[in-house]
């Protein structure tokens, strides 16, 4: 694939560039409308399905006890989602969550929380637990921190933040799982010259680890493919899996990666 553009290309840098984007079905839009926009031929193969918690009880029962916490802290879309859904079949006024203080782990999160007509109290500088739990050193000792998050979570946040003095409750929102409707199609389209993928992309370290899973027995994937990051952490799961790093956003966001393909593809 040769990177050479013409002036007339300049609107469109990604035409003739197969992306393959593994986001959960009903969250590849934005990526996939961002790469499109540019040009680019996107396949959309999910390497992650959302599903419900095995049980909503710890959740449920966190949200009954919300006024005895002083921080909220959400590391996902998907972990909003669930809150919201949660609070109105329990009927949980929004007025019971205005002592709280509220983080998101980012931009997109912290839209999410706003829509539900809260105040999000903390963003950090960088997308990532690391700089959650940056921003909050001096701000949590002796207080009661409520964590909603995915099944199978990094510890980096509840672990330090107890270093800290946080007394943190963890609680499930959602797990996530490989979608096992992909295997096929993912296995067929990486042996074709013909429709495999330039980039693949990558944003978390599930999407890596399920990608491997679904690819199985089938090999390393071909050299002449790409990998584009989200960022470091989901960077540093693909060098565990002895997968390159040729492409990493700067801004550790959809559109921070839709960039950094963007910019790689441009020169």
């Amino acid at each position: 694939m040769s990177s050479t553009r013409n002036p007339s290309s300049a609107e469109s840098p990604l035409t003739g560039v197969r992306v393959l984007v593994g986001r959960a079905r009903h969250q590849a839009s934005a990526l996939s409308a961002g790469l499109k926009a540019m040009g680019a031929e996107v396949i959309e193969i999910p390497f992650i399905e959302i599903r419900k918690p095995r049980s909503y009880g710890p959740l449920d029962a966190a949200l009954k006890r919300i006024t005895e916490y002083d921080w909220l802290i959400l590391t996902s879309v998907n972990g909003v989602e669930a809150l919201s859904a949660r609070t109105k079949r329990g009927k949980i006024k929004r007025s019971q969550f205005a002592h709280l203080q509220i983080a998101a782990i980012g931009p997109a999160t912290k839209g999410e929380i706003e829509k539900l007509g809260l105040k999000v109290a903390l963003v950090p500088e960088q997308y990532i637990a690391e700089s959650v739990v940056e921003s909050l050193r001096g701000k949590v000792e002796g207080k009661r921190v409520l964590l909603t998050r995915a099944r199978v979570g990094r510890d980096v946040i509840p672990r330090q933040l107890r270093k800290m003095g946080a007394r943190v409750d963890v609680v499930e929102a959602y797990e996530t799982v490989v979608p096992p409707s992909s295997r096929t199609r993912l296995r067929l389209i990486m042996k074709d010259p013909k429709r495999k993928p330039h980039i693949v992309s990558f944003t978390s370290s599930s999407t890596v680890k399920n990608f491997v899973a679904l690819l199985g027995g089938c090999g390393r994937p071909p050299h002449t493919i790409q990998f584009a990051s989200i960022g470091p952490i989901t960077s540093a799961t693909l060098r565990e899996f002895d997968l390159p790093v040729d492409i990493e956003a700067r801004e550790y966001t959809i559109p921070g990666l839709i960039r950094a393909i963007r910019n790689r593809h441009s020169r």
